[in-house]
């Protein structure tokens, strides 16, 4: 394989990144995701993640970052991805439908005043927009990270970033980028004001 090929799919990945940083309606929509999420914390609430596939992955990774940390030491952030336990995603699977499998996580776990962050990189799985509509519905404020054109996703979030590609992979990239800004954003404020813990 040519260095050309490896090349192209960085260059790609910077294009998508570029295209966020020139978009002031892209760099307001995560700012508000922030403020959004650090309100959560400051209230004592929690942050639910869920997604399919890679965004599984990317939900696992972003509530581990919250739990333990991303770069500070700080006392450990409530978030929990819907993702990793293989008996209650089986049984509901099961017994009711994949669709479900997020959603009744989300009536077990959830209070008024949560977040709960979607995650579908075409905006159109069944069980995160199930997912997303039953949170709305408990008072749990809804932010949905999707690809360009947003899907079905938009009219069931409070806050949807659209990654400005049509490309999994690079639509992943900008998920995982903006989980860390969240992050980072987050840390920053426990750093200024403890009251968050």
């Amino acid at each position: 394989m040519s260095t050309h090929f490896i090349t192209q799919a960085i260059q790609a990945s910077i294009q998508v990144k570029d295209r966020i940083l020139s978009s002031p309606t892209l760099l307001n929509q995560i700012q508000k995701i922030n403020a959004i999420c650090i309100s959560t914390y400051k209230n004592r609430r929690k942050i639910l993640i869920a997604g399919n596939g890679g965004s599984a992955a990317d939900a696992q990774h972003m509530a581990a970052e919250l739990v333990v940390r991303y770069e500070v030491n700080r006392p450990g952030l409530p978030a929990i991805a819907l993702t990793t336990d293989s008996s209650i995603l089986t049984a509901c699977a099961n017994d009711y439908c994949y669709e479900d499998i997020f959603k009744r996580q989300l009536e077990a776990l959830a209070v008024e005043g949560d977040v709960f962050i979607g995650i579908s990189t075409s905006g159109g799985s069944a069980n995160i927009l199930k997912a997303l509509a039953t949170a709305k519905k408990m008072g749990v404020t809804t932010i949905g990270l999707t690809g360009e054109n947003g899907g079905k996703m938009q009219p069931f979030c409070d806050q949807c970033f659209c990654a400005p590609s049509t490309v999994t992979a690079r639509v992943q990239e900008a998920h995982i980028l903006v989980a860390h800004i969240i992050c980072a954003a987050i840390e920053q404020s426990v750093l200024v004001n403890e009251t968050v813990m």
